[in-house]
């Protein structure tokens, strides 16, 4: 099974992508991740890919393209993958399907986590990041024990310039620019499933489960 999730920043895609990833045994793929790994083996196309990185320009999606069918011809891709934060434009979802058909394959599921903007303001205004570790906390949702320190290493817990309001309006203004496109394209294949993702994160994770048609272990 071949399932993306999308999500605005944060929608808790991230987290619900490794969580139902768990739950299904299927292997998570978060681009980023990947481009890390690929960089500590040292492969060609990241060798390629890092000539952008180390210039700060977005590596072009002919190359990420290359890395993603890469990365799921491994050994604990077998059962199938969930992609998390990629695709993030048309182009990449059309040329992704069409390499992924080249090889017998295709998407089966993709998930949109739908938040209301209020609620992402909230949930984004009031995060903090760990300086050593990068453990993140959130003021309401999840609070150090001790105030400005982690739980983990007692590092310094610090807010990221891009979760002030008015960066995260922002941020969301290209998320649902560059979105909106991959929405309606995966709505005409009958592939795309809308999940409202609000709520407690166990409750999220259930209907996330049920509208891929699968049930809870548990």
């Amino acid at each position: 099974m071949y399932v993306v999730f999308l999500g605005a920043p944060g929608a808790g895609k991230g987290t619900q992508a490794a969580e139902v990833a768990k739950e299904l045994k299927l292997a998570h793929i978060a681009t980023g991740d990947m481009f890390r790994d690929a960089q500590k083996k040292g492969t060609k196309l990241a060798l390629e890919a890092k000539t952008y990185m180390d210039k700060g320009m977005l590596v072009p999606d002919e190359i990420t393209i290359k890395m993603v069918l890469e990365r799921i011809s491994a050994p604990d891709c077998v059962k199938g993958v969930i992609f998390d934060g990629f695709p993030r434009n048309l182009a990449q979802a059309q040329a992704l399907d069409k390499a992924m058909a080249e090889q017998s394959k295709a998407i089966d599921h993709v998930v949109y986590i739908k938040v209301s903007e209020e609620e992402l303001l909230k949930r984004l205004g009031g995060r903090w990041i760990c300086r050593q570790c990068q453990s993140p906390y959130h003021e309401v949702a999840s609070p150090p024990k001790v105030k400005g320190k982690c739980d983990k290493c007692g590092g310094e817990l610090y807010q990221r310039s891009d979760d002030v309001p008015a960066t995260i309006k922002e941020r969301l203004k290209v998320f649902f620019a560059q979105t909106a496109p991959l929405i309606d394209y995966y709505s005409k294949t009958g592939k795309l499933v809308e999940v409202n993702g609000e709520g407690g994160m166990d409750e999220i994770k259930q209907r996330i489960l049920k509208a891929v048609g699968k049930k809870s272990p548990r």
